[in-house]
């Protein structure tokens, strides 16, 4: 099932390169969407990490509790 925090930051990803390839943007609002593009892109990433970090832990057995979760 996908995240919705990861849909959300694809989502903002794709309309700031929308009005980046539009053009006719002021260099200084064209510099502050390439610096929020690395932002998202790095948060997307450690979203990704943390889903394949989830994915990757291991399940106990359904009748036994874990601690410190």
């Amino acid at each position: 099932m996908p995240d919705p925090r990861l849909d959300d930051i694809v989502s903002r990803l794709e309309r700031a390169a929308r009005e980046l390839r539009d053009g006719g943007l002021a260099p200084e609002r064209a510099s502050a969407l390439v610096d929020e593009c690395a932002r998202l892109a790095a948060e997307a990433g450690a979203e990704l990490d943390r889903e394949m970090r989830a994915a990757d832990a291991p399940v106990a057995p359904p009748d036994q509790l874990r601690l410190g979760a």
